[in-house]
């Protein structure tokens, strides 16, 4: 085990054991004040035999926080996990051990003293019904070896040299993924940095929609047919592909990374939900990137809470009208079809009574964004997150030709977006560190090149452990994704592991764009230097496809269940 930033040395494998052997043992620790804590949460919640809503709301700040030790207690074995088969391979260097030690170090030390769900509420475990007895257990000698000397400040100033050592496009530390993602990963950076990074700060500073360039060289590359079948006309990769693409696209520009998103959701929609001639009629041109999509789910007034939604379908012959409102659509002037979830039980006020619609509709213009009867919309204007702009739309008796009911039947629209949430966020997840890498990238470089009082920034520690930080973060967040990635390629039920991903990826994400700004003092402040977009376009992150409290909610309630 290495002491105040003493680096291990691959030749000495006792040294090397030692560190692999410590953080495994701490693990049994983390696991056993998760299962505690799970108990005494679980006893808090549970009434007449069952988990009760109502207790959960009433002890909100617990169930939460169980979600977010939960979290950690995930991430800490994703982590151990990574190690071990980069040890297995011999590719275990000083960077990746480093990174390994520094983040068992900081998340038993937060576990052990309070946990961040955001920068004033911080979870520790005495709110959730732990005592002195179960806190001191938790303190095992593995854990308070790990606590005193894996997150010292030579160790980050350590990590933050060799750090300095490697090119700019590299991602900091091994990513434990095989050859061909990562060669998937270099073609899709060398893409970002050359045909979106110089233009994404313009985009965003003009709030301009992505040029159909952009997205026609995407479409050829394969963004958009990426994960739909090879019989469907798409390429029929994994999840863990659909990660790396996001995550490089996402690291040149937020808005390049999410224009897959639309298509993910969409096409996931069809295969799960569709019928035999949906998907003959659509996945081809999702994939192709001729058909662009657009999700309207949404309401002014619900949130997250789908299943108050008020937008109404109602029958017209064999055909359908739909009628309402929705807000937050993301890309809907250019797209060719919408995904629309409404009301089609009109005595129901649940998710019960709620059908798809795969709403075809006719790309707009900057004149006229919406030039079909019975839709009208109106620009939302947004901090980040721009390239495919946000509108509010109104529907009034808008026609849905009866075949593109997705599936044929009624009813079952909740059950058939639900089944899309595994995936939207595990992309939403690699969306974030890639937001997160493009910080430390702003970051890092500046700090090499700024220099104050005779120095570069890099040469002073607290700079130095600031992007040391972040790489930390970032890696535990990306194998935290990867993994909730390989059980949905797996054919396994992974919600509770996306939602971890996308959690943990968004509180990563912020973290990053805000202590890379910081780095660029009053600089950062200022509209033309990049890392005011990053920040901007991080903070949406921990919003969408289920807010922070959100998520943290389900999660619990998987717990508990």
């Amino acid at each position: 085990m290495p002491h105040d930033g003493q680096t291990l040395d691959l030749d000495t494998n006792p040294v090397l054991i030692d560190l692999l052997d410590t953080t495994r043992a701490a693990l049994t620790a983390v696991d056993a004040v998760l299962d505690r804590a799970k108990a005494v949460v679980g006893a808090r919640v549970t009434l007449d035999g069952r988990v009760s809503a109502r207790l959960i709301e009433a002890h909100q700040t617990a169930t939460h926080g169980l979600a977010w030790l939960a979290t950690y207690a995930q991430a800490l074995h994703q982590m151990q996990h990574w190690a071990d088969r980069l040890a297995s391979d011999g590719t275990f260097s000083e960077v990746e051990q480093l990174i390994h030690q520094i983040a068992f170090g900081e998340y038993l030390s937060q576990i052990a003293g309070g946990i961040p769900m955001n920068q004033t509420e911080v979870l520790r475990l005495g709110d959730l019904g732990l005592g002195q007895d179960d806190q001191s257990t938790f303190l095992t000698t593995p854990v308070q070896h790990l606590m005193a000397h894996g997150n010292t400040q030579a160790a980050r100033t350590a990590l933050a040299q060799l750090m300095q050592d490697r090119s700019a496009d590299l991602t900091v530390g091994r990513s434990g993924l095989d050859e061909e993602l990562e060669m998937i990963r270099d073609q899709f950076r060398r893409f970002s940095r050359e045909r979106v990074e110089p233009h994404a700060h313009d985009w965003h500073l003009n709030d301009d929609l992505i040029p159909m360039e952009i997205i026609n060289e995407m479409a050829e590359m394969g963004v958009f047919g990426l994960t739909i079948p090879e019989e469907h006309g798409g390429f029929g990769l994994s999840k863990a592909a659909m990660c790396v693409v996001s995550e490089e696209l996402s690291r040149g520009y937020i808005g390049v990374g999410s224009l897959g998103t639309r298509s993910e959701i969409a096409a996931e929609l069809i295969i799960c939900g569709g019928t035999d001639a949906q998907k003959e009629k659509w996945l081809p041109g999702l994939a192709s990137g001729e058909i662009l999509p657009t999700a309207v789910f949404t309401e002014p007034n619900t949130g997250s809470d789908l299943g108050a939604l008020r937008t109404r379908a109602t029958r017209d012959g064999d055909d359908w009208q739909i009628t309402g409102n929705k807000t937050w659509i993301t890309h809907a002037a250019r797209t060719h079809v919408m995904t629309v979830l409404a009301r089609t039980e009109p005595d129901t006020d649940d998710y019960r009574g709620l059908s798809m619609f795969l709403a075809e509709k006719t790309p707009g213009t900057d004149e006229a964004p919406f030039p079909d009867d019975g839709i009208t919309g109106g620009e939302i204007e947004v901090l980040g997150y721009r390239g495919m702009k946000e509108y509010e739309l109104a529907f009034d008796g808008f026609k849905v030709s009866g075949e593109n009911l997705l599936g044929g039947e009624t009813g079952k629209g909740f059950k058939q977006l639900m089944q899309t949430f595994e995936s939207a966020r595990i992309q939403t997840a690699a969306r974030a560190i890639g937001v997160a890498q493009s910080a430390l990238d702003e970051g890092m470089r500046y700090a090499q090149d700024r220099k104050q009082f005779g120095q570069s920034l890099i040469d002073f520690p607290r700079v130095s452990g600031k992007l040391a930080m972040m790489a930390v973060e970032i890696m535990v967040a990306r194998q935290l994704t990867y993994f909730s990635a390989h059980e949905k390629d797996a054919d396994r039920r992974c919600d509770l592991e996306a939602g971890m991903a996308k959690l943990l990826g968004a509180r990563v994400a912020w973290a990053c764009a805000d202590n890379a700004l910081q780095i660029h003092g009053g600089n950062g402040f200022a509209l033309e230097y990049k890392i005011s977009r990053i920040l901007c376009d991080a903070r949406i992150l921990n919003i969408f496809e289920g807010a922070a409290e959100i998520q943290a909610q389900v999660i619990a309630r998987r717990l508990l269940s």
